[in-house]
């Protein structure tokens, strides 16, 4: 994307997924960016690192010596009372481990893009979800992305939703990597002061920097506190779900695109419906419509907040879809599926009416999901129906056995 149309909103222009995501923190303009690359993500901190040296940022920009070392500089930034950032992928995520937990435990509102890659080993440069699926439990909110499109709008949300006074946890913005980070489509960008008026500016509560008000952040919380302060972390993860549908409303009068916790294509008169999370489910909506167009009553349910998981609401989506079919991009190694699949069954145990349901493992270290391979999900979903039964609980989808 040339200067000339980095600062003024377009109708669309052509740019990857980690275009998209690096012009969105442009205009975010935080304060701090601690960076170290990792394929496919490096070019979101490369592009970042070019507005710096372009002053189209006043970023302090700080490259450090691992991921580790990224995100301990995100968190000693948002600890004094920065708006901070950095990005990165798989194996990067999991060097920076220890340190997620501490930045989600001291509350701070940390944004972190995510291009989806598969862990290690063997090594693997391509996507699947095993690294932030992995990290689903550090106590950073998720939001997954289907496209460039959302990636973009997903990441200015996400700073609102992180900063709210309620919530104050970290967040993560995913993109499958290559797929949409590297891919280009048509975006349509905002406006540099729509974006800048959108997030404000933080107003942190305490600041490490506030020599009138000192604090200590880190301290040791032994068995009198410490339970308290999780519950507290566990609240404003409650707190977030509502905040998360504020600042999408807010944001769709600005963009007039409206996001939710998840999309129902053609869910409402469904009889069969496949779950999924990323960039699939642009291959499965055009499944669906060609079924649709056959008299067949497939439906599709995309998943955009995976954190906090929106149980009640999922239940409410599908409780009268007879048959379901869960799709991960990332095995549990649990001997029970997937992770969306065990959390989406659990969430509907209490339903009214249990759809049939099974799971499907597929796409991982980058492994093509084809159209036949989605026909094939939903013809086992019409077999589930004829029968009542499900004949195989979890399936390897496009795996040679």
């Amino acid at each position: 994307m040339g200067n000339s149309a980095l600062n003024e909103a377009v109708k669309s222009v052509a740019l990857t997924g980690n275009e998209a995501v690096a012009n969105a923190m442009r205009q975010v303009h935080p304060d701090v960016v601690a960076a170290y690359p990792i394929t496919p993500q490096t070019e979101i901190v490369q592009i970042f690192s070019t507005f710096v040296a372009d002053g189209l940022v006043q970023t302090e920009f700080v490259p450090v010596e691992s991921e580790h070392s990224a995100m301990s500089a995100t968190v000693g930034a948002s600890a004094a009372g920065a708006r901070a950032m950095t990005a990165t992928s798989a194996n990067g995520l999991a060097l920076m481990w220890e340190v997620l937990y501490i930045a989600a435990g001291l509350r701070l509102p940390i944004v972190m893009p995510v291009v989806n890659r598969a862990l290690s080993a063997p090594i693997n440069i391509h996507c699947d979800h095993s690294d932030t699926m992995g990290a689903r439990d550090s106590g950073w909110i998720q939001l997954y992305s289907e496209n460039a499109q959302e990636a973009y709008d997903n990441v200015i949300q996400a700073v609102r939703i992180a900063e709210h006074p309620e919530v104050n946890l970290p967040v993560m913005v995913m993109m499958d990597g290559f797929i949409i980070s590297h891919g280009m489509e048509n975006v349509y960008p905002l406006a540099d002061e729509e974006v800048r008026k959108f997030v404000g500016e933080r107003k942190p509560h305490y600041t490490l920097l506030d020599a009138d008000n000192p604090i200590t952040v880190g301290p040791l919380d032994l068995q009198d506190f410490y339970f308290e302060h999780r519950r507290q972390q566990a609240e404003a993860m409650f707190n977030a779900d509502k905040v998360v549908k504020e600042v999408a409303d807010e944001f769709a009068k600005l963009s007039g695109r409206q996001y939710d916790f998840f999309e129902a294509y053609q869910l409402d008169d469904a009889e069969m419906a496949i779950v999924v999370i990323g960039s699939t489910a642009g291959t499965a909506k055009y499944v669906v419509n060609e079924l649709r167009a056959k008299g067949v009553k497939a439906g599709l349910l995309k998943i955009r907040m995976f954190r906090p998981f929106p149980a009640a609401r999922l239940r409410e989506a599908l409780t009268n879809v007879p048959a379901v079919a869960v799709m991960d991009r990332a095995d549990s190694l649990a001997a029970c599926g997937g992770p969306l699949f065990g959390d989406l069954r659990a969430a509907l145990y209490s339903a009214g009416k249990r759809p049939l349901m099974n799971n499907y493992i597929y796409g991982l270290g980058g492994r093509d999901v084809t159209l036949d391979h989605i026909r094939t999900v939903y013809q086992d979903l019409e077999e589930m129906l004829r029968t009542g039964e499900v004949k195989r609980e979890i399936n390897y989808l496009g795996v040679r056995e």
